[in-house]
């Protein structure tokens, strides 16, 4: 038996990608945790001294290394699984709350993506939006969202999944009305 890549793989199942969000989901931690390493060098204005900086930073920087811990396990054990057979979307939300979306990938009827506003195009992240026979599934802040739709699409249509607008049963249909 091969070896698993996740715990729920199934022995019959082949992961084909697996992608994460964009780092910019960590910034409120981050930039909690330079603040404390900022206040942290401001020991210097009561005791002077370099020995009282070099503490008072290094205090600073494990104090905010705490406080982004949080938003870095959010974002480092959430994470999006395409197998050959389905897609999982496991969100780490703090410590002890788990959830995870598990759809096949015959459900999904397109993926499409959007990157909008100035944040978005400058540091590379966007949305991708999927249409499945259940809903949508909407996934904020991926990075390069144009090749990670374009890779989802490559994959569907490895599977034998038509996950386009245009896919070949569509323009049948619109040349036989036009014919007749």
């Amino acid at each position: 038996m091969a070896q698993k890549a996740f715990a729920d793989q199934f022995d019959d199942e082949e992961v084909l990608f697996v992608f994460r969000k964009h780092p910019v989901v960590m910034r409120k931690g981050l930039i909690f945790g330079l603040l404390m390493v900022l206040l942290g060098s401001l020991v210097v204005f009561w005791q002077p001294t370099m020995l009282a900086f070099a503490l008072g930073v290094l205090g600073g920087a494990v104090v905010g290394g705490i406080i982004m811990l949080p938003s870095w396990v959010t974002w480092y054990f959430s994470v999006f699984i395409v197998t050959d057979k389905r897609l999982i979307q496991v969100t780490q939300k703090g410590f002890f709350h788990k959830s995870v979306i598990d759809m096949g990938l015959n459900q999904i009827q397109m993926v499409n993506y959007q990157v909008a506003g100035l944040q978005e195009t400058l540091l590379g992240f966007g949305t991708i939006m999927m249409q499945t026979f259940v809903g949508d599934l909407v996934i904020h802040e991926i990075p390069h969202p144009a090749k990670i739709q374009k890779k989802l699409l490559e994959i569907l249509r490895e599977q034998g999944v038509s996950a386009s607008p245009y896919s070949e049963p569509r323009e049948l249909e619109i040349e036989e009305q036009n014919e007749g």
